[in-house]
């Protein structure tokens, strides 16, 4: 096995170093109001003041339904959103401060695979000019012939024919697509990812492979995943450690097996009981716990918990008391809720 891979594995183990440190990262987008004077009357809190490391080498799922801030958080992390407030430190650098130069030199380490893959190749553009796009901005491989036989190894290596090189995204299927993708995050050899829903928009049989093929990629190539995601039994598989968001906020976080094993936030234990069992002997025993009504508006949070709407367990101080901030109840289990705190 490759060395690196051994000291991934190994840092993983013993708790690992942090590539990524966010410290009450808030992302706030104004609400304006007036035709020709324009002015702020609002803001919605699409992301508000969460907290979490992501372990060299590790997987970090970030789970919650729609609206709840996970897409938001990944793209403010790579700063292609601007924070409205808080810190975002990768090895060991400050982004949110760094001018425009520097952070083009830092995006050779951080790189994002997007949830469209419809969406996210350019059509006028040929697969290995997609591909090969960020290896031209960073002026890497500058021999036309080496930059193509790297290009086309890149295609090889996420299971597309580097013959393909010379057609165009619409001639490829979803999967195939998002393998192009996939390529293009790797060409400049990064070690931290943002994955927001790869395989959300995928046929079920095609996600597997896809979730596979970056598990392959992440033990050959030493990489760090921030997963984005809502299927809950795909994130199970490939991921560390679980964050769940809900309404801007991480609510709870820990290891896979705890989460999943001893859920203890309202919200995750609904969220887990909607996952569908295989063995029917359990699923006819299973309690399904129902959350009724709609995500708040997040330009206008509950007061007090901001679950409190929602919640089948909530009590008065859930109404009254700020949100709860995240409480570690175990080694490694952090969760933020007033009946467990």
């Amino acid at each position: 096995m490759d060395m690196q891979v051994q000291e991934t594995r190994k840092k993983k183990e013993e708790g690992g170093d942090v590539i990524l440190s966010v410290r009450n990262l808030k992302k706030h987008f104004p609400i304006n109001a007036g035709f020709i004077i324009q002015r702020q009357v609002g803001a919605v809190k699409a992301v508000d003041g969460i907290s979490f490391d992501v372990l060299r080498g590790e997987t970090l799922g970030l789970v919650g339904e729609s609206g709840c801030g996970k897409s938001t958080t990944g793209r403010t992390v790579l700063q292609l959103y601007k924070p409205t407030d808080g810190s975002v430190q990768f090895e060991g650098r400050e982004l949110t401060t760094m001018n425009n130069h520097d952070m083009r030199d830092m995006r050779r380490d951080m790189q994002i695979i997007f949830q469209d893959p419809f969406a996210s190749l350019n059509p006028r553009m040929t697969v290995g000019s997609i591909v090969s796009e960020p290896l031209t901005i960073h002026k890497l491989y500058p021999n036309k012939n080496e930059r193509q036989e790297y290009v086309e190894s890149l295609l090889e290596r996420v299971g597309l024919n580097p013959y393909f090189i010379n057609r165009y995204p619409h001639e490829f299927s979803g999967g195939q697509r998002q393998r192009i993708g996939i390529a293009r995050a790797l060409a400049l050899q990064p070690s931290f990812i943002v994955a927001d829903e790869p395989i959300s928009a995928l046929d079920v049989s095609i996600q597997a492979q896809v979730v596979n093929l970056m598990e392959e990629l992440q033990e050959e190539f030493g990489l760090t995943y921030l997963f984005i995601a809502h299927d809950l039994s795909m994130v199970r598989h490939i991921c560390d450690r679980v964050a769940v968001m809900y309404l801007g906020k991480i609510v709870e976080l820990g290891t896979t097996a705890e989460v999943y094993d001893n859920p203890l936030h309202p919200y995750t234990q609904a969220l887990l009981s909607a996952v569908p069992e295989p063995d029917p002997s359990i699923e006819s025993e299973r309690r399904r716990i129902i959350i009724r009504g709609d995500l708040p508006n997040p330009s206008n949070p509950p007061h007090g918990c901001n679950f409190n709407t929602r919640c089948p367990v909530a009590f008065e101080l859930c109404y009254h008391e700020p949100d709860p901030s995240l409480i570690e109840v175990s080694p490694g289990h952090w969760v933020a809720c007033h009946r467990v705190t």
